[in-house]
C-alpha cells in the first residue's frame, strides 16, 4: 500500500496527524485561557470531560495521533540520513534558504515528546488515569485548578521546563505547519511564502499564549 510504504505516503500521514495535533493544541489553549480567569470554569470543563466515553475516545485518538506522528517522523528521518550517507558529515553549514528548524525537526520533536510526557505525568496521570484506576489522593481528580496551582504557582523549575517545551514547540510548528500544507498540495508559488508567514503567526499565537499563561500561573495561579 503506497500510503504506508512510499515516502510520499508517509509524509502525507505525518502531515495529517500533525495538523490534527495543532487542532488539539488550540482546544487545550482555550481550556488554559478559561483557567486564567476562573478556576471554577476550568474545573467545570474537567468534570465535563472526566472519564466519559467521549473523553476516553478522544484521548485514544489523540494518543494514536502522537504515536503515528512520531513514528513516521522517525522513519523519514532515518530514511533521509541513509539516503545522504556520508554527505551529512561533509559540512556543518546550513544551506542558504534552509531554516534551522527544518534541519532539527527530529530533535525538536523529541523535546516536544519529553515535554508531553512531563505534562501527562502532572495532569493526565493525576486526573483521568487516577479516576479510572480509582486512586484517591489529597486532590480530587476533577480539580484541575488545584493541580495547576500545585505544579506552577511559585514553582520556578516546572515553569522554566514548560517554557523550554513551548520554545521547542514554536520552532517545530513554524516549519511543520507550512510543510504539512505543502505536502498536502495546498500551495503554489504565490501561497508558499504566505503559508510560511501564516505558520509563524499560528506558532507564535499558540506557543506565546501558552507561555504567557504559564507565567501567569507561576505568579498568580488560576483565576478566582
Amino acid at each position: 500500500m503506497w500510503l504506508l510504504n512510499s515516502s510520499i505516503g508517509r509524509k502525507l500521514i505525518m502531515s495529517i496527524s500533525g495538523l490534527f495535533l495543532i487542532l488539539f493544541l488550540l482546544f487545550h489553549l482555550c481550556m488554559n485561557i478559561a483557567a486564567v480567569f476562573s478556576g471554577e470554569a476550568y474545573n467545570m470543563v474537567c468534570e465535563l470531560l472526566g472519564t466519559n466515553w467521549y473523553a476516553l475516545l478522544g484521548t485514544l485518538v489523540l494518543a494514536a495521533g502522537v504515536v503515528i506522528h512520531f513514528v513516521y517522523a522517525t522513519i523519514l528521518t532515518l530514511q533521509n540520513r541513509k539516503a545522504r550517507g556520508n554527505d551529512r558529515y561533509a559540512t556543518s553549514a546550513r544551506p542558504k534558504g534552509v531554516e534551522w528548524a527544518s534541519q532539527n525537526m527530529f530533535v525538536l520533536g523529541v523535546i516536544v515528546i519529553l515535554g508531553l510526557i512531563l505534562h501527562l505525568s502532572h495532569f493526565w496521570a493525576e486526573m483521568m488515569f487516577a479516576e479510572l484506576a480509582g486512586i484517591h489522593g489529597d486532590i480530587a481528580p476533577t480539580d484541575g485548578a488545584t493541580f495547576i496551582n500545585f505544579y506552577f504557582q511559585g514553582n520556578i523549575v516546572n515553569t522554566v521546563l514548560y517554557l523550554i517545551w513551548f520554545t521547542a514547540l514554536w520552532f517545530h510548528l513554524t516549519h511543520g505547519f507550512w510543510s504539512a500544507i505543502q505536502t498536502l498540495g495546498w500551495n503554489n508559488n504565490i501561497w508558499l511564502s504566505r503559508w510560511e508567514c501564516i505558520s509563524k503567526w499560528v506558532a507564535t499565537i499558540i506557543c506565546g499564549l501558552f507561555a504567557i499563561i504559564t507565567i501567569i500561573f507561576y505568579v498568580n495561579g488560576v483565576g478566582a
